[in-house]
């Protein structure tokens, strides 16, 4: 076990020098807040979507270089993405059904102390806006009793695009401030979920510039936590 865990730790080096390389070839990245991002101990990364460097661009997370994320199996297809996405151990997401395997693996890898992230909206966005949250996020973060941290993805959808004109994307991370979601009433399970999607994807669309809330454009609990302004500082609170 010992000798696995330092291969793969050893791979992940690696991977993470390449993909430092690459990536910052092809564009400036800002990492903004990534101090509220929990040093050690499991915690669910939950981002929105919009390119298909975004699990590349988190990967390189200054102060988790442990990160997992959930993925979508399509992406099995390109030849270089299924290459170094394995070599990082990523967990593969069959996105076409109910994957209760890949929800388990996710579980106990946040149970063991991984950093893993996941894009609630459960698909990346073409238009480059938030989608409506899903409650796989949710379910992750009360089943491994993890804390969450939003993170808000702006500019990577101009990574292909200006790859092609040969030309260097802006991109920024955005970390929030990590917060816990309050246990599920059975009475009440349904309409808790939604609040509790809701109140994640809120904290996303609060760390990103109003051309991309999308979806959730005029929430009320959007507007109470951009006048909050709670997003700039460090430290975990509970809701």
């Amino acid at each position: 076990m010992e000798t696995q865990a330092s291969t793969l730790t050893g791979r992940r080096k690696v991977i993470n020098a390449l993909l430092s390389v690459l990536l910052h070839a092809a564009s400036r990245i800002d990492y903004v807040g990534a101090e509220n991002v929990p040093s050690q101990g499991g915690v669910l990364l939950a981002t929105n979507h919009m390119s298909r460097f975004d699990t590349l661009l988190l990967a390189l997370t200054p102060t988790r270089p442990d990160i997992t994320a959930l993925v979508a199996d399509k992406y099995k297809r390109n030849l270089l993405f299924l290459v170094i996405l394995n070599m990082a151990g990523i967990i593969w997401l069959d996105r076409t059904k109910a994957d209760f395997g890949a929800f388990r693996v996710a579980v106990d890898a946040l149970k063991r102390g991984y950093c893993l992230g996941i894009a609630p909206e459960g698909t990346r966005s073409t238009t480059a806006e938030l989608l409506e949250g899903k409650p796989g996020a949710v379910l992750l973060a009360l089943k491994a009793d993890v804390p969450i941290v939003p993170v808000g993805l702006a500019a990577t959808e101009t990574l292909v695009p200006n790859l092609r004109r040969l030309k260097r994307s802006h991109v920024t991370l955005h970390y929030g401030k990590a917060f816990r979601l309050p246990a599920l009433d059975r009475d009440n399970r349904e309409a808790q979920m939604k609040t509790c999607t809701d109140e994640i994807m809120c904290r996303i669309a609060a760390l990103l510039p109003e051309k991309y809330h999308g979806f959730y454009a005029g929430y009320p609990r959007l507007a109470e936590l951009l006048a909050e302004g709670e997003f700039s500082t460090s430290g975990e609170y509970h809701l």
